[in-house]
């Protein structure tokens, strides 16, 4: 069964790249997956997945941004489930585009910050949060789960990076988290996770996460209008259960003829009329219309009365 995340995915890697955005995207992919590899004096980089469509989205963005054609090497798994796995793999100019995407500094090695030239770009900032998402997103299915959109990354500065990205031009309230062997960051309103799918230019994600989101609401709001009106006609019904009780042993005792007459009209009427809701009552008893609180002053009387013959 195919996840609602996959879904998300596969519009964004149908996306047309763009080639001024190229290398922003390009950026987050190889900083969160890319695993650099030193054989013979010769750099070699690798990023692998699962995912056929992520490993051609790779591919263009590499051949778009620096016009050099990777290796896609297509394997099989050997664990429980055999599926194809997904390597691009780049052997040309290794160093040079790691530096020009301000991933590797010859003195401080790995840089795990995004750049500030991305982070000072609206459009930059875009494109290298569609990359983080494909490279380590997930959202939960609005129509069975609790609102969860989060990006899993190794570094924690990185991590931070990314929740500045979303908030500072997008206002999207991202938080962080350290999970067991990494950091997250999240968004958990619902509204926040269809602006981050628009903004990442999922939109027909977007569009259907909405109507999966509105549909889910209303589901909840009638449902807590039907409990709340359960709860109600419990309430009710209890009350005038109690009041039929008092009313009965009243007339066992000492007779309805004993009480006073808007007393004795309440309770015949009430014996009559066991289902009514107070404000029902208040306003079809024979002496009325009434107000609930008299009417409820007169059944305080008829349950004191009924208390003292318990006694």
């Amino acid at each position: 069964m195919v996840s609602y995340a996959s879904d998300v995915k596969k519009e964004l890697t149908s996306l047309p790249v763009h080639p001024e955005h190229a290398k922003a995207e390009l950026a987050a992919f190889l900083r969160m997956n890319g695993v650099l590899n030193l054989h013979d004096h010769q750099f070699s980089l690798d990023i692998t997945t699962e995912n056929p469509a992520i490993a051609r989205r790779i591919f263009s963005l590499i051949k778009i941004a620096y016009g050099i054609e990777p290796l896609l090497i297509v394997s099989k798994k050997m664990k429980l489930k055999k599926n194809n796995q997904y390597l691009v793999r780049l052997q040309r100019n290794v160093k040079e585009i790691l530096e020009n995407l301000q991933i590797w500094d010859d003195e401080k090695g790995l840089v795990t910050r995004i750049p500030e030239r991305i982070m000072k770009s609206r459009e930059g900032a875009m494109s290298y949060l569609r990359g983080a998402f494909l490279a380590g997103g997930s959202v939960n299915n609005p129509e069975t789960s609790r609102y969860h959109l989060e990006i899993y990354s190794t570094y924690e500065d990185h991590n931070l990076d990314l929740a500045k990205l979303m908030n500072q031009y997008f206002y999207l309230n991202a938080k962080t988290t350290k999970r067991r062997r990494g950091y997250i960051t999240y968004l958990k309103e619902a509204e926040k996770i269809g602006d981050f799918l628009h903004i990442i230019g999922a939109l027909n994600a977007m569009l259907s996460f909405e109507d999966l989101r509105i549909m889910r609401d209303m589901r909840n709001s009638v449902n807590r209008l039907v409990n709340c009106d359960t709860a109600n006609m419990k309430k009710t019904a209890t009350a005038a259960a109690k009041q039929v009780e008092d009313i009965q042993l009243i007339d066992e005792k000492n007779g309805l003829d004993s009480l006073p007459d808007k007393l004795q009209s309440l309770a015949r009427f009430r014996l009559s009329h066991p289902e009514l809701s107070l404000k029902e009552v208040a306003e079809q008893i024979p002496d009325g219309p009434i107000s609930k609180s008299g009417v409820n002053h007169r059944f305080k009387k008829l349950r004191e009365l009924a208390d003292g013959l318990r006694a």
